[in-house]
């Protein structure tokens, strides 16, 4: 799994002009599903997503020392296929990413597995499989890279995509 993690003031979605889903203070996490994940990643996702400590303790004065759970905060997922695509040439290629259907299952099951580990009324989604409009305030910027896949190190020091041996990352590393 793939998560491009922000931190928000505020988020929304909307789908043919209609907002389905609204958060205010909290993070907007754009999630995209391997073909090859399982309930392993799906767990890493969460507890990562969950703790990362992108908030101010106002009590101590201290940045990066809160999670969006301490802070009692929401988490506006967004499922995206497109985080597994990849441009060899100029059209993208999404054959990583999972297959609809199964992906469908899988999300709907991680975005319950958020609220069990929360409070699922503070953990809201968008609407899986359609066209949709993500409107988010982001606080900082504050912007993180999730892989469930690769380790922190990793994707410090090497690009998504990147050509290596003749083949991308995303085929060299286990998929």
């Amino acid at each position: 799994m793939r998560a491009v993690v922000q931190r928000v003031l505020s988020a929304k979605v909307e789908v043919e002009g209609r907002i389905v889903s609204e958060i205010g203070p909290g993070l907007c996490v754009l999630v995209g599903v391997f073909d090859g994940d399982t309930d392993v990643d799906s767990e890493y996702m969460c507890r990562k997503i969950l703790n990362m400590r992108l908030f101010m303790d106002d009590n101590k004065g201290r940045a990066w020392d809160q999670s969006v759970m301490q802070k009692k905060y929401e988490v506006l997922l967004v499922s995206q296929f497109t985080l597994y695509g990849f441009l060899q040439r100029n059209r993208p290629d999404f054959h990583l990413a999972m297959p609809p259907q199964k992906a469908r299952t899988f999300y709907q099951t991680f975005v319950e597995n958020v609220g069990k580990a929360f409070d699922p009324a503070k953990v809201k989604d968008g609407v899986f499989g359609v066209m949709m409009n993500v409107h988010l305030v982001n606080d900082g910027p504050v912007t993180m890279l999730l892989d469930s896949r690769k380790k922190a190190s990793d994707m410090a020091t090497e690009p998504i995509g990147e050509e290596r041996s003749g083949r991308s990352n995303l085929e060299n590393d286990g998929a």
